[in-house]
């Protein structure tokens, strides 16, 4: 029998792209596994490869332009900060101390002021989500960077889902597929791990980018400012919670539980109007398809019979079809 869903307790085991150890790798030790470069802005630097020097260039152009983030305004990465391009599987590992799931696009190690991207054919990163990865891992540096290491784990994933624009409402179609196909359990019933693949680690980001979508829609942007300001002073997100909104953290649950469900269950499916043109869609093409074929096939079939006629006399030739009767003399 499975037990209560619990956002505490599912998303505080669930979402963590990566939580690692503060004694990892040190950065010497993968500086000197083979040569490499390193270029810098400020107290921000990129390793790389000597190949990859333009794309260091553009990856350190684009971690130091600031970006709106939800409630924190414009930011940037941190000072300090070293962004590693791995250029083989092996750096990689290296550089994140191993462990780290296929499916990762990218890693942040906060303790560590560290960001690794995997930069070499097979892993598994398509160019056009490159800089939202790139995003998506400096969001988890600010965050730690402003409220510390006590963090949820299901916010900071979710958080830097959200403000990476990784995510999106019109991107919760996968939720509402899963609900649809029946190939998750509802969500008062959900019991979720450690998410060992891409399919259940994709889930996993998807619930927890609804539930800080769903805090950010509750309070707008002065709300977020204030929960992050509410949070750095009093040290705890249930206690930030319980200031800024005024709920505490099972009746956050409970609204958001219900706000999944209306957004994203069978109703929100079901009164979808691009769905609705999408299924009239298919039926209109399921309808002409087989009328199109049948017409293809009557069409050939009259130009198999008239081959087969015999060719026209000479003598019937510019004769008018049909032979006009002769006219009846009067009486």
């Amino acid at each position: 029998m499975m037990r209560p869903f619990s956002l505490r307790r599912a998303l505080r085991l669930v979402l963590a792209i990566l939580s690692l150890a503060a004694g990892s790798v040190p950065i010497d030790s993968h500086l000197h596994a083979q040569a490499t470069e390193a270029m810098s802005s400020g107290s921000v630097r990129v390793v790389y490869a000597p190949r990859q020097k333009d794309l260091a260039r553009r990856v350190l152009a684009a971690a130091r332009t600031p970006v709106r983030f939800p409630g924190l305004g414009a930011v940037a990465v941190p000072e300090s900060t070293t962004i590693i391009l791995a250029s083989t599987p092996a750096e990689f590992a290296a550089a994140t101390g191993g462990g780290v799931p296929e499916w990762a696009g990218g890693v942040a190690i906060p303790e560590m002021r560290r960001i690794v991207l995997p930069e070499y054919p097979g892993a598994r990163v398509r160019g056009e989500d490159a800089a939202t990865i790139l995003r998506h891992e400096v969001a988890h540096l600010v965050v730690h960077d402003r409220l510390g290491d006590n963090v949820p784990r299901w916010f900071d994933e979710g958080y830097a889902e959200v403000a990476s624009g990784g995510w999106d409402v019109e991107s919760g179609w996968q939720l509402r597929v899963a609900f649809m196909t029946g190939s998750t359990p509802p969500l008062d019933s959900l019991t979720l791990d450690w998410p060992r693949g891409a399919v259940e680690a994709r889930f996993a980001y998807l619930l927890s980018a609804t539930a800080v979508d769903y805090l950010r829609r509750r309070g707008g942007e002065r709300g977020m400012q204030l929960l992050f300001a509410n949070w750095q002073r009093e040290g705890t997100f249930e206690a930030a919670l319980r200031t800024t909104f005024g709920i505490t953290f099972g009746q956050l649950e409970d609204e958001w539980r219900r706000d999944v469900r209306s957004r994203y269950g069978w109703l929100a499916i079901l009164s979808n109007v691009a769905l609705i043109w999408l299924v009239a869609t298919v039926l209109v093409l399921a309808a002409w398809i087989p009328r199109r074929r049948r017409n293809r096939r009557k069409l050939a079939q009259m130009d198999a019979e008239e081959r087969m006629l015999p060719p026209i006399r000479p003598e019937m030739a510019g004769v008018d079809y049909p032979i006009a009767e002769p006219e009846e003399e009067s009486a």
